[in-house]
């Protein structure tokens, strides 16, 4: 599916705050819902115009895949937006994702070193390209086998845009349900199988270490 191929369904589950303080706001996303607006027409539903109406100050930190669910952070203060984007650029943040594989994952950890760059023909799609890709690092840790699939904490140590779906795919396990990666009866599924599923930062405000979780939805 290419950027011309997409159509916006907006779901309809709004998001649930997770804690909110006078310098961040910590919400799980919804499956189904863009982080920010999307370019073109009927895109501009989206988490963060959600959020808005009640929290005026809302600034972007980062985001999830529209397809992916789970905790996502915002500034409500410039300093708050500037403190945690500077964690997100130099890796000081903590993530772990949940996802539920096709096959059987193995052996039971593992590490993904594959860089990774836009498919320019194919976008938003990203690949492998170990001449122009930026590094991306993720590690994996089986759960348990659940009949012809498997249950999974992937912790990337990198950041780069559809890692996980790619690292899992190149390991012969797409993500169930993903849209751009999966196949076959991989991808007869409702939704995504990703969920972000804890974040762990410093508040902007001190520099105490806070862990935030959502229970994962399927």
């Amino acid at each position: 599916m290419t950027d011309q191929e997409f159509v916006y369904r907006p779901t309809a589950e709004q998001p649930r705050v997770l804690h909110v303080d006078h310098e961040i706001l910590v919400v799980d996303k919804p499956a189904g819902l863009l982080s920010v607006p999307g370019k073109g027409e009927g895109r501009d539903d989206c988490l963060i115009n959600r959020l808005r109406g009640a929290f005026p100050t809302i600034l972007l930190v980062h985001r999830l895949d529209l397809d992916t669910s789970g905790v996502t952070i915002f500034g409500l203060t410039p300093h708050a937006q500037r403190h945690l984007g500077l964690q997100f650029e130099h890796r000081q943040t903590k993530k772990h994702y949940i996802a539920r594989l096709w096959g059987h994952l193995e052996p039971k950890e593992g590490h993904v070193d594959l860089p990774l760059c836009v498919d320019w023909p194919n976008r938003p799609r990203q690949h492998v390209d170990h001449e122009n890709g930026k590094p991306a690092q993720t590690d994996w840790r089986v759960l348990r086998y659940e009949g012809d699939t498997t249950r999974v904490r992937l912790t990337p140590l990198t950041g780069r845009s559809h890692q996980l779906r790619v690292h899992m795919k190149e390991q012969g396990h797409p993500i169930l349900g993903d849209p751009l990666y999966s196949e076959g009866p991989a991808r007869d599924f409702p939704r995504l199988m990703l969920h972000a599923e804890s974040l762990r930062i410093r508040h902007p405000d001190g520099g105490r270490y806070m862990t935030f979780s959502a229970p994962v939805p399927f």
